[in-house]
């Protein structure tokens, strides 16, 4: 199932954004995989806030807050497309739970890491990507 943290520096989100970025944030990566907007899959979406203390993050340039988004999916769950936009749609969000502007985009990154099928293990099964395709149109059906 899907994962996303987003690493701070402490004090870098506005006190609204720091309450809403992880939902946001999974909501962007359920869409972006094309999951259902089911309970079950919802529950799955898990999203960390890392929080670095202060002075823990620079750059040779400034000191100005960084941030990286780093995105776990099963490998074959996002085309080009749809990374793409994951990618635009996680720098927005980043940015608004900061109070910054389209202008400071190159202060966040995405990284995608697509796990190999048959290395997601859950509930103590390895959990394969075809299965999950599975669910997904079987709960779409239901709904």
């Amino acid at each position: 199932m899907p994962m996303i943290r987003l690493t701070v520096p402490a004090g870098a989100l506005t006190e609204e954004g720091r309450t809403t970025v992880r939902r946001e944030l999974a909501a962007v990566l359920l869409r972006w995989e094309g999951a259902p907007d089911t309970p079950f899959f919802r529950a799955q979406a898990w999203s960390y806030l890392v929080e670095l203390p202060e002075g823990a993050q620079t750059t040779a340039e400034d000191d100005a807050p960084r941030f990286l988004v780093e995105v776990t999916v099963p490998e074959g769950a996002l085309s080009e497309r749809r990374r793409a936009g994951l990618v635009g749609d996680a720098t927005a969000a980043v940015l608004a739970a900061a109070g910054l502007g389209q202008g400071d985009s190159l202060r966040v990154w995405v990284l995608v890491h697509e796990q190999p099928d048959g290395t997601w293990g859950a509930g103590g099964s390895v959990i394969r990507y075809t299965d999950l395709a599975a669910l997904a149109k079987e709960q779409q059906a239901d709904a």
